[in-house]
């Protein structure tokens, strides 16, 4: 007997939301009986993603959705400001979020995996869902342990909300925990003509770069620096459909889980 996977969309009128709802809609297994927005309220959400209506309206009205609809899972895709209660509410109703929002605030991070913990509702957060963003955060920690020295360049559309990208964060973090900090500083300290060039620093020796440009998608490099040679790693999302690969995959996962797991690596490299 084919088991029918049933997913809410929060966020389902935006640009990632709209994919995740023909994503939804094309994968077998899979059915989407809610849709939650504050744009769009009662269009359908198919219509509203530019496929066939799927008997599903938009709603802005979250808990009411969940109850009323009793999805498997949410997949969020909303705002820093609102993603944290969208997933508290979802947790608290026994729905499993998938969320792809990305600068949550720490603290609002872990007390949804201490609630995921407690309720034992599994809890799926990525900063990244394209597979190939992924492997390039892998072979960053792999690259990290034989370069002394690396800077990061995140490029993104000019409507995202959060400057720097949570990939370029985990990207980060994972170079920096495979150092343990043993990484060269500035060489000089440079006499900068504008506030701010060098990029931000991350634990005091990783400096992270955004651009924000019309036209992009999601974009990232990784440049290594060491004794006469260089090492680029890069990957383009040059659509975002490159995300709903993963995403499909979490919203299979999760069900399963009976805590929060961050980062899609975890799910891929286990």
């Amino acid at each position: 007997m084919n088991i029918i996977i049933r997913v809410a969309v929060c966020g389902a009128a935006g640009r990632m939301g709209r994919e995740v709802v023909r994503a939804v809609a094309r994968e077998d297994g899979l059915e989407l009986v809610g849709a939650v927005d504050h744009h769009d309220l009662g269009t359908d959400a198919g219509v509203v993603a530019g496929i066939a209506p799927l008997g599903v309206v938009v709603s802005n009205d979250l808990k009411g959705t969940l109850v009323g609809t009793q999805p498997d899972v949410m997949v969020d895709f909303t705002s820093p400001a609102a993603v944290a209660e969208n997933a508290r509410t979802a947790i608290r109703a026994g729905v499993r979020p998938v969320i792809g929002t990305t600068g949550m605030d720490p603290k609002d991070l872990a007390e949804l995996g201490r609630l995921s913990a407690e309720t034992r509702v599994g809890v799926v957060v990525a900063p990244n869902f394209a597979v190939g963003a992924v492997l390039m955060m892998k072979f960053a920690e792999m690259a990290a342990k034989f370069f002394p020295a690396v800077e990061i360049i995140e490029l993104h559309h000019d409507q995202k909300l959060d400057a720097p990208s949570g990939t370029a964060l985990k990207t980060a973090e994972k170079i920096s925990q495979t150092r343990g900090g043993d990484y060269r500083q500035d060489a000089v300290d440079a006499m900068t003509a504008l506030e701010g060039v060098r990029g931000g620093s991350y634990n005091g020796g990783i400096r992270i770069h955004s651009v924000r440009l019309p036209g992009l998608v999601a974009h990232q490099e990784v440049i290594f620096g060491g004794l006469g040679q260089t090492l680029t790693l890069r990957h383009d999302s040059i659509s975002r459909e490159s995300f709903m690969p993963g995403v499909v995959l979490a919203v299979r996962r999760v069900i399963g889980l009976e805590e929060m797991v961050v980062g899609l690596e975890n799910l891929i490299f286990e």
